[in-house]
């Protein structure tokens, strides 16, 4: 039946393989982002720690945290640190220098995520104390790749970073990890057990006991608060304390929600796909109503009628539902493989999204659910038709108007309604990426070279040996042809940075410390490579050396906050009070007040910050930024600044010692990967509701088609009365603009209450935004419009004679 409408069945499973395969390709990414479970043992039992506080959860870790947390033994096992983000160490010793991942781990964390170790060994206790033997653990991926598979590379010596290290293992090929990067090599963390350091900048992770559960747990962890209140009283809130969280959430907390509202967009456009086959069933359905009333004259009972056009429908569905399944997971490698943001758990360009059996039973359940939804209507209408009526008419019958087509009528209706609804979000998604790129970051990305470096190692161990190799090879760069002006930093803009708590000298601190955190070191020049104005007071320069006066300088938005009446310029403020040893220093005198910029994100207010000359951070920040962070070098060219980018590399390598650099990318690139997660959302909002407008457009267009088709023989007789062929184009435009109206109408309504939901995505663009609402409608109308006026142009071409000659 279905090869003798190809037109019918080729319209069908194009509208079906598009909706499948748009809710195929979420679903792949939803199965593998939040149902499929962690590779890991156990891994309902795996939990997260984090401290709750008033202001939020944190899940920041530090030694002294890692410390009093590893101590509750009767609660958890295998309680494990491990960096987030990881460092950049230089593999010496091949004929390629290279810079690699690596992350430090504590010596429970390959047993707590079940590492297969296939060569070796992991960490032993005592490899994870304090001076410690130096030793590795490699990734599989590293050891082929670098070192030829030897097996014969345990026990063996490499240089990382100019330091030897013995490699002990190697990790299989089949680890999964949830890191944005995965890494290369594990190096043992090696926290004291006394540290006093509480710099946060790594996972802090455990398993629960047999046993156990959350509710006890937290409990037991109210007692570890208590414990760590008495031993830091300034490093806890009286209202916080520590906590824990399933680990599988925290790794996907910031991703669900976005995944969650794209998986119902796609899920309208199923449902809009579903009404307009179901639409083409009813006008093919009462195209057959001869045949079927003879099927009926020949004994065949409503039942073996439903039937046997819900087997036509159960085909078309598993048809269109196969091709969707193909479509949706080529779509997805492909959209995936450009996408420049952070989904956890996807791999490497959407690697990890593969066709399991949850996604093989989702597009079986789409199937038959499809199959329902647009062919149990038409067939229990066709089941109920007028066998002697049916038997009379020869097959061309002049239809009696839109009231004979009221389940068409009403499934046009809610096609219209679910297609502005999706426009809607999809309309607010795009103004909120526009108004990301509108957004003044407060420095000048033009023209801007960055690049990555790791000092990891024994080398530039101490602040000043830094600071005389950035001079060193700023002077190197900036004699470059083309070069304005060279400098480095901790972090870049846009990309988040280091937290250290501040005092204000003279004041009262709160809780025992102001918790400003903002904190960047810098070079002199970097105000200017970036063009961030000074408001108040000067910039650093070389003469702020380390033996010179401590100088800051601060942004606005600490001046405005801890200075609203008073002048910043005349404060002092001291550093790390209260955060360790190694990170407390002498009193900075603040000599200038620079403008704000987005250091966390565009979609984010610029945070209270300070700027410290590079030459003069202690020996502890600077070891402690060495083991968390790489070196930014910044550059600002009177051209193409990649172009520029060899002469650069050559000459940091001349200056450094060889040292390699990574992450070479032009600063408009790092604004662009910015706001990549918003604007990616938004290209597939505007995918999903350009294809639910088509769609709603064809189902309009195809009722009043029919309508015209079904009612040429009262047409012909309006016109051979003397009605005007105008009269009749309207009165067909007026019946289709009337059904698309009042599913425009409840759309609208509907959104209404449906984009509260999406209130937290938007960034400068309100919920109920009036050029939205006015504009989406509109814009809906007028395909609409379209959609009739086809039709309505040919019922004007309808010759009384030939629809009245069969007569």
């Amino acid at each position: 039946m279905l090869f003798r409408s190809p037109g019918f069945a080729i319209t069908a499973l194009a509208a079906l393989a598009l909706g499948v395969g748009a809710n195929t390709a979420i679903f792949s990414v939803v199965n593998a982002v939040l149902l499929k479970p962690l590779t890991y043992p156990d891994p309902g039992r795996i939990v997260q720690f984090l401290m709750n506080a008033p202001a939020g959860p944190d899940y920041g870790g530090s030694a002294t945290r890692f410390n009093v947390l590893r101590g509750q033994h009767e609660a958890f096992a295998d309680v494990s640190a491990y960096e987030y983000n990881g460092i950049g160490l230089n593999l010496t010793g091949n004929a390629f220098p290279e810079q690699i991942h690596a992350i430090h781990v504590s010596a429970g964390y390959f047993h707590l995520f079940g590492a297969p170790i296939v060569q070796g060994r992991a960490f032993t206790d005592d490899e994870d104390r304090p001076g410690g033997v130096r030793v590795v653990v490699l990734s599989y991926g590293l050891w082929q790749r670098s070192f030829g598979g030897d097996p014969r590379i345990t026990g063996k010596t490499i240089s990382l970073s100019g330091s030897p290290y013995t490699v002990v293992g190697i990790v299989g090929s089949g680890f999964e990890t949830e890191l944005d990067s995965p890494p290369e090599v594990w190096l043992p963390f090696q926290i004291d057990p006394n540290s006093n350091d509480h710099a946060r900048y790594f996972n802090i992770v455990g398993r629960l006991k047999p046993g156990m559960t959350a509710s006890a747990a937290n409990a037991q962890l109210q007692i570890a608060s208590d414990e760590f209140r008495r031993q830091f009283p300034t490093m806890i809130g009286p209202r916080d304390s520590f906590g824990i969280h399933p680990f599988q959430d925290a790794i996907v907390s910031d991703v669900r929600p976005s995944l969650l509202v794209l998986a119902a967009a796609v899920g309208f456009v199923l449902l809009i796909a579903c009404a307009n086959v179901a639409n083409l069933l009813l006008i093919r359905i009462t195209g057959r109503g001869h045949e079927i009333a003879v099927r009926a004259a020949m004994g065949a009972g409503r039942a073996r009628i439903a039937r046997q056009l819900l087997t036509e429908s159960l085909m078309l569905s598993i048809t269109g539902s196969a091709l969707g399944l193909f479509l949706g997971l080529t779509g997805v490698r492909a959209l995936l493989a450009i996408y420049p943001g952070d989904i956890p758990r996807i791999g490497e360009h959407g690697s990890a999204i593969a066709l399991d059996w949850r996604v093989l039973s989702f597009t079986l359940v789409v199937s038959l659910l499809t199959c329902v939804l647009f062919g149990l209507t038409p067939a229990l209408q066709a089941s109920r038709a007028d066998l002697s009526l049916a038997l009379r008419e020869s097959g061309s019958r002049s239809g009696t108007g839109l009231r004979a087509n009221r389940s068409r009528s009403l499934l046009v209706i809610s096609e219209t309604a679910l297609a502005l609804m999706l426009l809607v979000a999809a309309a607010l998604f795009i103004r909120t990426s526009v108004a990301l790129r509108t957004v003044d970051p407060g420095f000048d990305a033009h023209n801007v070279l960055t690049m990555r470096m790791s000092l990891a190692g024994s080398r530039f161990g101490k602040t000043s040996e830094v600071d005389q190799m950035v001079r060193n090879a700023t002077d190197r760069i900036e004699a470059l042809p083309g070069v304005v002006e060279a400098g480095v930093a901790y972090t870049l803009p846009l990309e988040g940075g280091f937290g250290i708590p501040f005092n204000i000298v003279g004041r009262t601190p709160i809780d025992g410390r102001y918790d400003g955190r903002g904190w960047l070191g810098v070079s002199p020049g970097y105000f200017d490579i970036f063009r961030i104005p000074v408001l108040r007071g000067r910039s650093f320069t070389d003469r702020d050396e380390a033996g010179a006066e401590p100088v800051v300088i601060i942004n606005q938005a600490m001046a405005r906050q801890f200075w609203p009446q008073g002048d910043p310029l005349a404060g002092r403020i001291v550093l790390g009070q209260g955060y360790g040893p190694e990170f407390e220093e002498p009193a900075r005198r603040i000599i200038g007040v620079v403008r704000d910029i987005h250091d966390t994100g565009l979609n984010r207010n610029p945070a209270p910050m300070a700027y410290v000359p590079m030459a003069q951070i202690t020996d502890g920040i600077t070891a402690l930024a060495k083991r968390a962070l790489s070196l930014a070098w910044l550059v600002r060219t009177q051209r193409e600044p990649l172009a520029l980018r060899a002469a650069v590399q050559n000459e940091l390598q001349q200056a450094t010692g060889g040292l390699p650099v990574a992450s070479v990318r032009s600063m408009e690139e790092v604004v662009s990967q910015s706001t990549a997660r918003q604007d990616f959302d938004a290209i597939l909002m505007l995918i999903f509701g350009s294809l639910a407008l088509v769609l709603a457009a064809i189902g309009i267009y195809g009722l009043m088609a029919y309508s015209v088709q079904q009612r040429r023989r009262e047409i012909g007789i309006r016109l051979a009365l003397g009605a005007d062929r105008r009269d009749v184009r309207n009165m067909v435009v007026s019946q289709g603009m009337r059904l698309a109206l009042i599913g425009v109408a409840i759309g609208t309504s509907a959104s209404f209450g449906l984009t509260r939901l999406l209130a937290s995505f938007l960034f400068r663009v309100q919920a109920r935004d009036p050029l939205v609402f006015i504009g989406v409608p509109l814009l809906l109308s007028v395909v609409a419009l379209l959609a009739v006026w086809l039709p309505a142009r040919r019922a004007t071409r309808v010759s009384p004679m030939d629809a009245l000659r069969c007569e």
